[in-house]
This record gives structure tokens, sequence and C-alpha cells, in this order.
């Protein structure tokens, strides 16, 4: 079973979230990565970018598949993981730390609140 660190807020997409002050960082599970296999490309939106609530914000692809990138809470995008267009293996090795994603301003913070727990999406990957 992948880690899954309690710090973290999880969606039912296999994104994860993480209040940073007044920002939230995103990436996608180690659970994600797992079923993608090997990251080769990862499309992601530039700075200024408004997100919709579980609106579509990038592609992720691998040697298995295209698999498409949702947010987890609306916001505006103030920030990309530029090291992932030269390295998008880190999402591989690291999906916690170096392979995040984006950093966002969200428009409404209790969006936080009703994502999962790490405990509710532990138990949601294990009935998979």
């Amino acid at each position: 079973m992948p880690n899954f660190p309690d710090d973290l807020k999880y969606t039912e997409d296999h994104e994860w979230a993480k209040a940073d002050g007044e920002l939230v960082r995103i990436g996608i599970t180690a659970y994600a990565v797992e079923q993608l296999g090997d990251v080769t490309l990862v499309d992601l939106p530039e700075p200024g970018t408004t997100l919709e609530n579980h609106g579509h914000f990038g592609d992720i692809e691998s040697v298995k598949a295209v698999s498409e990138l949702f947010a987890p809470i609306a916001g505006e995008v103030v920030e990309v993981n530029g090291a992932l267009e030269e390295s998008p293996e880190l999402v591989n090795d690291d999906p916690y730390g170096e392979g995040w994603m984006l950093t966002i301003r969200p428009s409404d913070p209790s969006q936080l609140e009703a994502l999962m727990t790490a405990q509710a999406y532990r138990e949601l990957v294990e009935s998979q």
C-alpha cells in the first residue's frame, strides 16, 4: 500500500492538496503514480489561470496512459513546478515532495475541509 501523508487532503480523482499559509499546493497521490507507471510528460496551466473546483487543469502522460488532472479546490494558479517540464519522473520519485504540480490561491479556502482525510482516502483505495 502506498504512503498517504496525514497532513494532506485527498480527492476521489487521486489528487492531494496541502495548505501552505494562504496558498494550497497540489499534486497526485502515490496510488495514482502506481497506477500510471513511468510518467513521461506533465502538462500544466500557466500562472494566473483560474481553476474551478474539480475542473480539469492539465494532463499527465505515462507509458501506460494519458490521464486528466482535476483541481481539488477552486483558485488561481500562483506557481507551477517548472522542474516537471525537464524531469517529469519527479512525480514517480517523490509525488508529495519534488513531484508537486502547482500552487494556487484558493477562492474559497473552506473547500479544503470537504476533501478526504488520509484515512478516508486509504479506505477508498483499499476498496478499489
